[in-house]
């Protein structure tokens, strides 16, 4: 039997971790006591999140899902290396099995399906998209950890790989980078966030899908029966229920003081758009609405008994649908129902939490809104309240809740009008809240709790058609101490917090009030100035996730990092995490989602695309060979030639072939360097060294380098897909500007006129603090000229001699950074970044990282944030210092 089938039925025993139960209850039941025991332990574990004990043993259902660190995952990781074995002799999978490169197609996704559109949540990837990384670096039966989970997406796409629905298969297969091998992977998802784990294990659970709805339909009735009266108009003398109430703002004229609704001075029916310019229907004064005050009133609140300030707002519009729309303008008779709304008591628990300081909550709370109540009606947060009361007496609470928190977002007052629709029509009135944002909007739109539940039943059913199956476990825990054996998992797929992007536990902090357990975000992975995080801090908690998961990756396995930020401080900052935790990168391509697919970049510091980074964890065995030879010549060829057979050989899209950046002769040394210093072993050889013994001992083509093998291959799919297309270099560092001259000189010899036109068009914006120097000196430095005048690529002998002629000019220069940076109150405001590379490892070589760290402190601080290589050497010597 399968150790993780969960048999709904009553009449029949569950077994899960060898243990045998009557019923699913009793399963329940007798891992929430151990669960209770096990919390006085586990709550010393980083992450563990904020909430009363029982609070949390409630939303838990363990082993599966536990809402604070999981015990019972090196159990499951167990079970599953057991299961592995009877795979193996079932054909479904073999020992044989390894993924030599990079998955290196195209990755393009829509996010319109039944399981991405049953919940909302900030980011999310494609779980169609998952599944070909899945599908490529995985078998049946591997462990796929993602340590930035979410709401579980690559837990979906691993369960998924034993889909036997043909569509999908057939359309994967189209896009495979090899054989595909079908058949469910299983997964440990773990995520700092009580509200994302929670959607997570509701997506990836077992439940009985009959029971399921008619509970649905059950709580409906009793909603309907308890609620529905709040939520009728009178239209033509009939009472009706309606969908949406559109509130309105009151602001206060800046010129007469007069009260003004802004739904009545905003709207213009005639132009169907919403002014900019508004007018007081008393004075006539005009002004723009940043310039307007809004009306404050003062009210008891009985819920936390104390006077709050809030934003006065009314509701201006009904909006129902009997066989045709219906819209009215809102009556004394609506007020009058609100009244009574607001009057009665309210009889079923409501989340009360004072919004934390943080730097999306300081916009709410110039508005008045202090507690998480406030951001509700009264008629909805009655109407929540009384839901979540009978969800929680019913035979499915976590699912149905499920429903609950997939409605609070558009339940509250952040809820806008999607006002081009209501001008003309199509689609719904509800746009939803403003992405990343607690902001709520002068003209929020009311919507029917009762018209959710039911349309929130059938997204639910929907997507628990698409999966319904307990195939992994789920933690709320920090990626910094994960609680999982060494070298445990088959492969990483993550999607992890970038930068200052989104501020999770700031914008999930309503919806955990509804579930009673909050992120405890000591260890939550952003920039924040509430939390007192900065840049640096970032990349420290990011490394230390890294290094938890190169710690329990397999050795020769990859990970999978998707990143989605424009901000080159923050991609180097990512990049710098991933190398100094030992993964080598293998590949970094750009997810265009425009053109749909994947091409592989250049410069990376002007990312304006999601990025897919693969990088993998060197094998066991080169490991050991290079411990053998690290201070020789041997390590460096080791290191180059294991990297190279980790690399693409080939990127094919619409019928042309491309160059991998990684096999650029600079990137290698990058990456060698990289590989060293990560280890705190010194760099045995120079980049002109370097790059000649390279054409001695590997194969050259197109500018990238391969090992034999590769080559006769690169050579066959080149001939089988003639059209090659040369790396678009756009030049905003030194180091693009040799690699785009490289490039342009390796077609033809040119002259300095010929180069001057097109130079100046490949120039883009320059880093602030970095200086090119001029385009005759790029040459003079790294390029032989002809008796004709013609600049050219020097031969293997020249370019050595002419590497040490350019270290020795660079080297002169960073002296005279140095210099500066120690006088008293250095700063050196604009630097050549290429000396201070030379300079950082110069002195990484001798082992001066004072000095490092005096010039690095002496610099702009964008420009070290910004460069991969000076980045790395700084964070090394401050360690050192």
């Amino acid at each position: 039997m399968d150790q993780l089938g969960i048999e709904i039925e009553t009449n029949k025993t569950v077994t899960v971790l060898g243990k045998t139960f009557n019923s699913e209850g009793e399963r329940r039941e007798y891992f929430r006591n151990e669960l209770r025991k096990k919390l006085p332990d586990l709550k010393q574990l980083e992450g563990f999140p904020i909430g009363e004990d029982e609070d949390i043993i409630n939303l838990s259902d363990p082993p599966y899902y536990t809402a604070c660190p999981n015990p019972w995952l090196n159990d499951f990781i167990a079970v599953w290396e057991e299961e592995k074995k009877d795979l193996e002799i079932q054909g479904k999978r073999s020992v044989e099995f390894e993924v030599d490169v990079p998955y290196a197609k195209d990755v393009s996704e829509s996010k319109k399906n039944p399981i991405y559109d049953a919940h909302s949540y900030h980011t999310k990837v494609p779980h169609p998209a998952i599944m070909k990384f899945i599908l490529h670096y995985t078998q049946p039966g591997d462990i796929v950890f993602d340590g930035f989970a979410g709401t579980g997406m690559t837990g979906i796409a691993s369960t998924l790989c034993g889909t036997k629905g043909q569509t999908i298969r057939t359309r994967l297969a189209k896009v495979a980078e090899r054989d595909i091998i079908w058949g469910k992977r299983r997964f440990i998802s773990n995520d700092l966030s009580p509200i994302a784990t929670f959607i997570n294990y509701c997506y990836n659970s077992k439940v009985d899908l009959v029971e399921l709805y008619n509970e649905c339909q059950i709580v409906e009735k009793e909603l309907e029966e308890k609620i529905g009266w709040m939520y009728h108009t009178i239209f033509e003398g009939k009472k009706i229920q309606f969908d949406y109430a559109i509130w309105s703002d009151i602001l206060i004229c800046n010129n007469c003081s007069a009260e003004m609704n802004y739904w009545d001075v905003a709207i213009d029916y005639d132009n169907k758009v919403l002014k900019d310019i508004l007018e007081c229907p008393s004075c006539s004064n005009e002004s723009p609405k940043k310039d307007l005050n809004y009306k404050l009133i003062t009210t008891f609140d009985n819920d936390v008994k104390h006077p709050v300030t809030k934003r006065e707002s009314y509701p201006v519009l009904i909006k129902t649908k009997q066989g045709k729309t219906i819209l009215k303008r809102v009556a004394q008779d609506d007020l009058d129902l609100l009244e009574e709304i607001s009057n009665k008591p309210f009889t079923e628990w409501i989340p009360t939490n004072k919004i934390l300081p943080g730097d999306k909550t300081s916009e709410p709370k110039r508005a008045g809104i202090e507690y998480v109540h406030q951001y509700f009606t009264s008629r909805n947060l009655r109407a929540l309240s009384i839901l979540n009361g009978l969800i929680e007496k019913s035979k499915y609470p976590l699912h149905l809740k499920f429903l609950l928190t997939g409605m609070i977002q558009r339940s509250s007052l952040m809820n806008r009008i999607h006002i081009k629709n209501f001008f003309y029509g199509g689609g719904g009135w509800n746009a939803g809240i403003m992405k990343g944002t607690i902001h709520i909007p002068s003209i929020p739109i009311e919507t029917s709790i009762l018209e959710q539940f039911k349309s929130r039943v059938k997204s639910l059913i929907n997507a628990k058609k698409e999966i319904n199956e307990a195939n992994g476990a789920i933690q709320v825990c920090s990626s910094t101490n994960i609680g999982l054996k060494d070298n445990s998992v088959d492969y990483i797929f993550t999607d992890p917090p970038f930068g200052a992007n989104i501020m999770y536990s700031e914008l999930n902090f309503i919806w955990e009030s509804w579930l009673k357990v909050h992120t405890n975000n000591e260890k939550e992975a952003i920039e924040n100035r509430s939390q007192k995080k900065t840049l640096i801090d970032y990349g420290n908690l990011m490394l230390s996730s890294f290094r938890e998961f190169y710690r329990i990756l397999k050795h020769d396995k990859w990970m999978t990092v998707e990143f989605s930020n424009t901000s080159a401080a923050v991609w180097n900052t990512i990049q710098n995490a991933l190398m100094q935790s030992g993964f080598v990168i293998a590949s970094v391509t750009a997810l265009d989602k425009k053109q749909g697919g994947m091409r592989s970049i250049s410069s990376l510091t002007g990312v304006r695309q999601d990025l897919i980074i693969s990088c993998y964890k060197p094998s066991l065995e080169f490991n050991e060979s290079f411990q053998k030879h690290q201070y020789s010549d041997v390590g460096v060829w080791d290191f180059v030639e294991e990297h190279l057979l980790h690399l693409p050989v080939h990127l094919v899209k619409e019928n042309s072939t491309s160059v991998i950046i990684e096999r650029n002769p600079k990137i290698l040394f990058d990456r060698l360097i990289a590989f060293y210093v990560q280890r705190g072993l010194p760099v045995p050889i120079d980049a002109g060294a370097f790059q000649k013994a390279l054409k001695d001992r590997f194969i050259e083509r197109d500018g990238m380098f391969f090992t034999n093998e590769q080559v006769q291959e690169y050579d066959r799919k080149k001939a089988e897909v003639p059209n090659f297309v040369q790396l678009s270099i756009l030049v905003s560092s030194e180091q693009d500007g040799v690699f785009w001259l490289k490039n342009q000189l390796q077609e033809r010899p040119q002259t300095y006129q010929e180069i001057q036109p097109k130079w100046m068009q490949a120039l883009a914006g320059v880093r602030k603090g970095d200086i090119i120097p001029e385009l005759l000196a790029i040459l003079q430095e790294n390029f032989l000229i002809d008796d004709a005048g013609n600049w050219y690529v020097a031969d293997p002998e020249n370019e050595v001699d002419l590497e040490k002629l350019r270290t020795k000019r660079l080297l002169k220069q960073f002296e005279a950074y140095k210099e500066q940076a120690y006088k008293p109150k250095g700063k050196i405001k604009e630097s050549r970044v290429e000396a201070l590379r030379a300079g950082f490892k110069q002195c990484y070589q001798n082992k001066d990282f004072q000095t490092i760290v005096k010039v690095g402190d002496s610099i702009p601080s964008n420009l070290l944030m910004e460069d991969e290589v000076l980045l790395q050497f700084y964070d090394i010597a401050s360690s050192r210092v």
